[in-house]
């Protein structure tokens, strides 16, 4: 069946959607929450019929990948339920998920078997102590079964999501480099944004992307260039003999903007063009109204026409994004 590509007026085609499926969280990321932040009651955010229909909707306009976030998706009930609905929707040829993995080894074999392809998980450090500073909970051994029992349910590539602060993790960059070397691990390192404006982010821990390929050099020896998948936000590298890979996610000192194929669906139903921008669009009163689906897909056309050409931050910015990560989805 033909579907109409879902371009922006940039000419960039969006083919990839990620739905967090709840701002709530088992743990408390500096980077991620505000100790103010309070999370949508059940009723306020998107149920998974909700979600399954506007996915259904999105396939129709070209959408075929599809990655669920939150807050930590994983604290949602029964989530293997919906990976198997959107699955069984015909077009959709990929469902990843960005989880903590605090909760992951008991839920890896349900969720691969629900039809789960791929899985990042965020781990900033690899220093227990650090980890309880971090994230403020004593959960780096659960964190560390969930990696092995992702790769035990056959998981493929299972990622690590590391976002480097200056001062606070950028010391262990070389040893999550190494860790490519042991296991087929995607390692991934993302300069620190400035998401949530109370939150307490500083444009003096931004760690650029130049400089955590540079630490890896010294540290590593020569790092082999590979190529991305179109659209990807990383800039992919290996180390000699290695069976895992690293990138480099340099969101505010190297824009790629020029290639982003992505949308954002909120907890609440708000559709966000721009991770690092405030726009955003009601999807949830439509899906609530009963309204049809060429009306919802009209909305979406509409917010994509307007997508920006490239995010106004960098690495000097003062300005933040309103919103804390955990509402936007990761």
């Amino acid at each position: 069946m033909f579907k109409p590509a879902l371009q922006d007026g940039h000419n960039r085609r969006v083919s990839y959607v990620r739905i967090s499926v709840t701002d709530r969280c088992n743990l408390r990321c500096r980077y991620c929450s505000a100790p103010e932040f309070q999370s949508h009651y059940r009723e306020e955010i998107l149920s998974y019929e909700e979600i399954v229909q506007l996915v259904r909707i999105l396939v129709t306009m070209g959408i075929d990948k599809v990655r669920l976030t939150g807050g930590e998706p994983l604290t949602r009930r029964h989530l293997d339920t919906l990976v198997a609905r959107l699955n069984a929707i015909e077009g959709i040829r990929d469902i990843s998920l960005t989880t903590n993995g605090v909760l992951l080894a008991e839920l890896a074999p349900a969720l691969r078997a629900a039809g789960l392809k791929r899985i990042n998980i965020s781990l900033d450090t690899l220093r227990r102590e650090r980890f309880s500073a971090i994230t403020g909970r004593d959960d780096f051994d659960r964190v560390r079964a969930g990696i092995k029992a992702a790769f035990k349910a056959g998981f493929d590539p299972v990622k690590l999501n590391v976002v480097v602060m200056r001062g606070v993790n950028d010391d262990e960059i070389v040893d999550f480099a190494r860790l490519t070397r042991e296991y087929p691990l995607h390692v991934r390192f993302i300069e620190y944004m400035p998401i949530g404006a109370t939150s307490d982010w500083s444009s003096r821990e931004v760690v650029t992307g130049a400089e955590i390929l540079d630490q890896i050099r010294r540290g590593c020896g020569r790092l082999e260039s590979e190529a991305a998948a179109p659209g990807s936000p990383a800039r992919l590298f290996r180390l000699a003999q290695a069976p895992g890979r690293i990138g480099v996610i340099a969101a505010m000192s190297d824009h790629f903007c020029a290639t982003c194929n992505r949308i954002r669906v909120t907890a609440d139903g708000r559709l966000r063009p721009c991770l690092l921008a405030d726009r955003e669009f009601d999807l949830k009163e439509l899906l609530r109204g009963g309204a049809p689906a060429d009306e919802i897909a009209a909305l979406v056309r509409r917010a994509v026409a307007g997508k920006s050409a490239a995010h106004a931050l960098s690495c000097n910015a003062e300005r933040k994004c309103a919103r804390v990560m955990a509402t936007i989805g990761g």
